[in-house]
């Protein structure tokens, strides 16, 4: 096995020349005896430890990766062995943890990005003492278990974000670095580098499929543009994935493109190495100038016979008879499952100590900076309460039948207003704030270096064309702590943001999205701009809620609830503001209640006794207040709901609802400048929708809103369509 050993390849055909084939170590196979393969493992493994039960706990991970898998009948054992040394090393040494205070506030943060390698960190969070035990990792995989397939944050202590989606983790990392230089920046900007109580390291352990996917590619650069040094990764530079050798589909030379983003990077040519991953992660901890990246070169699966350095070894249970030999090779007894003896149990737990003072000393240092004037503040922000008179702050907008206002300048104002009232909500676009109206008036840029218009502790965030990074690092900037972000982009290009707008829902993250040019009322940029689909889309992950304001003053007031929906300890999760490129009514504003219910009466039927019910959202209500007009006038009691965000109007009670929307009352349309996905459960079956069910076109939307019939004269008619049928099927029942 001479040639675990890797150097440094030169070019791209060097570096595939060095990469073994699947299959190497064949001398394994047959012919060896097991105790011969476990003094050559034995010479090579535990390298750098200066206790030898450290080196031989690591032979306990790997023995209790093989057993989970193996008990749970699926999962993914290679990588779990294989980090087994760098994951040890990190929890016991370099991560500034307490494993009995999860929730510190003064910790450093790990991520795993390589998520399906769960088992890394659940062994970890075992042998540090998070409350995790044996029966725990038996139980991996399982109905109910703290062991679920994938890191799920809020579900297993000490796990600090969602992953499994590869590139996800990496990205949320980003953001949680940048978080920590904001809040830094909020709280105790004078502190030389390396002396705030908020000055901490973000870890992260990554995979070659991270590296492949293009959300990592759009974070890692942002994080070298903003010189985040307190960021690290590890790069688990096994060259395996599921289809086997990596050289399939991947040849660049990974640490060169992230020298170019202007990262530290290091390679360590062995992860057995644990020297080498000492020196490397003693390095990039100590880099405060940029983010730093550790190549190191593993065996997955290592030291299993015939598993390692396979594709198989890397999502399927090894086998009984291939773990029976790994762990001879370990020194394990091969019939023992889920074996970790106490003593090398209590070696590992004394990290608890070394956490609790490290907690102490900084809970010392706390309290000298706790006499300054920003301690009132953070400790506001950290319970995620809003401040005395906030609300008061929020604008509101005169009634303009006239010229009007887009719902995207509301918003712009309201951020305008709230900027001095809550320092902790900051934000920014993909590279269309001027569009979006997502930049504060008057605050400075987050980025790294100081200027008339930038700070390293700025507040205006700018992602660039990424929208996909800016929805993940988004997620780890709320995950991180108490800070309020927000980003935009056009509501079409929330396609590019769904796999991170999924997650933040999944994780119940508080993170607004501003999109904005939310329908064919963009106009003339034509059908590559124009969401049609999206809303039916997004309104499909559980957990999102979706809110389209008819007018400025529903916009304001749609700041509002978020705002206080993000209040508190449980906080709700994302929310998606869908807001018009053109101007539409300002209407009288409805009380702040009937938009935080998410749908209200907007204007009543006749004698408060509707035949009638016209439910719209967003730039579409106006249409629906002038078809009522038609209506009434000839002779039809109509009732007009606003409907702002169907999510929350279902989150109310079934009284609240039927008085809203009452059962008896059939005749129903809804219109909105999309599909009518999701509608028809509101309007019945005797309803009719007024939508969209195909793409737009280039034109001023005032032509594109006549020639797709999303105009008064067709609501009011669909509406005596429906009142037709309905009359049709009771006169057919009365003549029965």
């Amino acid at each position: 096995m001479a040639d675990r050993k890797r150097t440094r390849p030169t070019s791209r055909d060097d570096r595939r020349t060095t990469r073994p084939a699947s299959g190497a170590h064949a001398e394994l196979k047959t012919g060896v005896r097991h105790g011969a393969e476990r003094e050559e493992y034995r010479s090579h493994a535990g390298r750098g430890w200066s206790d030898d039960r450290d080196a031989r706990v690591i032979d306990h991970i790997r023995g209790l990766a093989m057993d989970a898998v193996e008990h749970a009948g699926s999962g993914h054992p290679g990588t779990a062995m294989s980090l087994a040394p760098a994951a040890y090393l990190l929890f016991q040494e370099f991560l500034r943890h307490d494993p009995t205070a999860p929730h510190w506030r003064g910790r450093d943060r790990f991520v795993l990005s390589v998520g399906h390698s769960s088992l890394t960190l659940y062994i970890q969070l075992y042998l540090s003492g998070y409350g995790m035990s044996l029966d725990d990792l038996r139980s991996y995989r399982q109905w109910g278990s703290r062991t679920p397939g994938h890191p799920e944050h809020g579900h297993t202590a000490g796990v600090e974000a969602t992953t499994g989606p590869l590139g996800q983790g990496i990205s949320a990392a980003v953001g949680m670095a940048m978080a920590a230089r904001r809040e830094r920046g909020l709280f105790d900007p004078a502190a030389a580098d390396g002396e705030s109580v908020f000055d901490h390291t973000i870890w992260v352990f990554a995979s070659d499929g991270d590296m492949q996917e293009g959300i990592s590619h759009e974070t890692c650069a942002l994080a070298g543009h903003q010189r985040l040094g307190n960021l690290v990764v590890l790069y688990d530079d096994n060259h395996i994935s599921i289809e086997g050798n990596t050289e399939v589909a991947m040849s660049e030379d990974v640490l060169r493109r992230f020298e170019a983003y202007g990262w530290q990077v290091q390679r360590v040519d062995d992860g057995e190495d644990v020297a080498a991953l000492r020196q490397a992660f003693t390095a990039a901890r100590d880099e405060t100038e940029r983010p730093s990246i550790i190549a190191a070169r593993t065996v997955i699966a290592y030291p299993a016979p015939h598993a390692q350095n396979t594709g198989a070894a890397h999502g399927s249970a090894l086998g009984a008879e291939e773990v029976a030999a790994a762990k001879e090779i370990l020194g394990l007894e091969p019939g023992h499952s889920f074996a970790m003896p106490s003593e090398l149990l209590a070696r590992a737990r004394e990290v608890v100590e070394r956490g609790r003072k490290q907690h102490a000393e900084w809970s010392s240092r706390v309290a000298e900076w706790a006499s300054g004037a920003r301690a009132a503040e953070f400790r506001r922000i950290a319970a995620r309460a809003l401040p005395p008179g906030w609300v008061d702050a929020l604008p509101s907008f005169e009634p303009d039948p006239g010229k009007g206002m887009a719902t995207r300048n509301a918003s712009g104002e309201v951020l305008a207003a709230l900027a001095s009232m809550l320092p902790e909500l900051w934000g920014g676009s993909a590279d269309l704030a001027g569009s979006n109206n997502t930049t504060m008036k008057g605050e400075k840029s987050f980025l790294p270096w100081e200027s008339e218009s930038a700070s390293r502790y700025g507040r205006t965030l700018h992602f660039g064309v990424r929208e996909h990074g800016m929805a993940a690092i988004c997620n780890g900037i709320a995950l991180h702590g108490a800070l309020r972000p927000y980003c935009g982009t056009f509501l079409v290009f929330s396609d590019y943001m769904r796999a991170a707008v999924r997650l933040a829902a999944l994780q119940h993250l508080p993170v607004t999205y501003v999109w904005t040019h939310d329908s064919i009322g963009l106009g003339e940029d034509g059908p590559t701009h124009q969401p049609i689909e999206q809303l039916a889309a997004l309104r499909a992950i559980p957990g999102l809620a979706v809110v389209r304001p008819a007018d400025a003053n529903e916009t304001a007031l749609a700041w509002r609830a978020i705002l206080e929906r993000h209040s508190g300890v449980d906080p709700d999760g994302p929310v998606g503001l869908c807001l018009t490129r053109q101007n539409v009514p300002v209407l009288p504003a409805p009380s702040p209640d009937a938009v935080a219910r998410g749908g209200y009466v907007l204007a009543e039927a006749t004698d408060g006794r509707p035949e009638a019910l016209l439910i719209a959202t967003g730039s579409e209500v106006r249409i629906a207040l002038e078809a009522r007009e038609r209506l009434e006038a000839d002779g039809v009691a109509t009732r007009v709901v606003s409907m702002p965000c169907k999510e929350w109007f279902f989150g109310q009670s079934p009284a609240y609802r039927d008085a809203v929307l009452p059962p008896d009352v059939p005749c129903r349309v809804s219109v909105e400048a999309g599909v009518s996905q999701g509608w028809q459960e509101l309007v019945g079956p005797h309803g009719v929708c007024v939508c969209l069910e195909h793409f737009g076109a280039s034109a001023p939307y005032q032509v594109l809103y006549q020639q797709y019939g999303l105009t008064p004269e067709r609501v009011a008619a669909a509406t005596q369509a429906s009142r037709a049928k309905l009359g049709r099927i009771k006169g057919s029942t009365t003549g029965n």
